[in-house]
């Protein structure tokens, strides 16, 4: 990452020629592997405590049917899924490494004994380098921490709360049955036992401002995260929101969502990875916003709009050391 002065945006890597003004998780894990890293969705065949009737039922009302994992693999085999998952790809990129990327439904929720054996049955493929972990705030234990720690020194992991929004009224509107004292509480301990954690915010839910959302955004980056996910909503078959809100599109444009998108990277302290910044809903489920698919077009434009109007990561961060006043 090439340092700044008050005059120059922050370069974190280039790409076909052009200099990426994000903190990309791909450029980041090709520097610390010396190789393209590549995630492989896992469905581990977790529940999830908003499903199975211990806090509620249905689910996040915006989350389809396979718990926000509509392409992860999951035959029951891990081991299986992985090795399938890796033939595919090894022809195109040969040399490539790859994370076991946990991400369907709750993937703390189990006990202790069932989590070590399919992180472990992912760890089994010479190939598989490191493993991130997708889970609930109110999912994470001082037995799950300790595991986490104990797989922390076989391999290189992250783990992923989806928080959402900061904001109670939209928390219980969406049916989240979880707090932010929840996730406080989670980060707390998950960063003093030295686990990297990776946040997830929802862009675009119903009822939120675009101030509300970047408060969202501000707060989460108080803390020391390693990464950040910014995901545009998706209104997808499947969901309770099918039948609620069956017209509600989150941002009526690419446009306005990469001018929202733009100004929460601001806010976004240089050394937090971004290991999303749009949205991913497969085709045969998405319903709006209809052009949410497209997310080469959705990253090229944000990628181009930032140097257009040379901004970057951080650019409004206090005390950023690279900062312009943010005006």
């Amino acid at each position: 990452m090439q340092t700044s002065d008050a005059k120059k945006p922050i370069i974190f890597d280039t790409a076909d020629g052009q200099e990426l003004r994000i903190n990309t998780i791909g450029s980041w894990l090709k520097k610390r592997f010396g190789c393209k890293i590549v995630k492989l969705s896992l469905d581990g065949g977790f529940t999830c405590p908003n499903r199975d009737g211990s806090k509620g039922t249905g689910g996040c009302c915006f989350c389809s049917a396979s718990g926000s994992g509509d392409m992860a693999a999951g035959s029951g085999d891990i081991s299986a899924d992985l090795k399938q998952q890796i033939d595919l790809l090894s022809g195109k990129w040969p040399s490539a490494k790859y994370i076991a990327y946990f991400q369907s439904h709750t993937n703390t929720y189990a006990p202790v004994s069932v989590l070590r054996e399919k992180f472990t049955a992912a760890l089994s493929h010479p190939d598989i380098v490191g493993l991130a972990i997708a889970t609930r705030p109110d999912c994470i234990s001082e037995e799950v921490t300790v595991l986490l720690s104990e797989l922390q020194q076989k391999t290189f992991l992250w783990l992923e709360l989806g928080l959402q929004t900061i904001h109670a009224k939209t928390g219980k509107a969406m049916n989240l049955c979880y707090t932010l004292d929840d996730y406080d509480r989670a980060l707390t301990q998950l960063l003093h036992a030295g686990i990297p954690v990776v946040t997830h915010l929802i862009l675009g839910l119903p009822g939120e401002t675009r101030e509300m959302m970047l408060d969202s955004v501000r707060y989460v980056c108080r803390s020391r995260l390693f990464g950040l996910k910014l995901h545009m909503f998706n209104l997808v078959k499947g969901s309770q929101m099918e039948l609620t809100h069956p017209d509600y599109v989150s941002f009526s444009s690419i446009e306005d969502y990469i001018d929202l998108l733009i100004s929460a990277v601001e806010e976004i302290p240089p050394e937090i990875t971004l290991h999303r910044i749009s949205g991913d809903a497969p085709r045969a489920t998405l319903i709006a916003p209809e052009w949410s698919y497209q997310k080469r077009t959705i990253l090229n434009g944000i990628h181009n709009t930032m140097r257009q109007r040379n901004t970057w990561q951080g650019r409004c961060v206090k005390n950023c050391k690279s900062q312009h006043s943010c005006d």
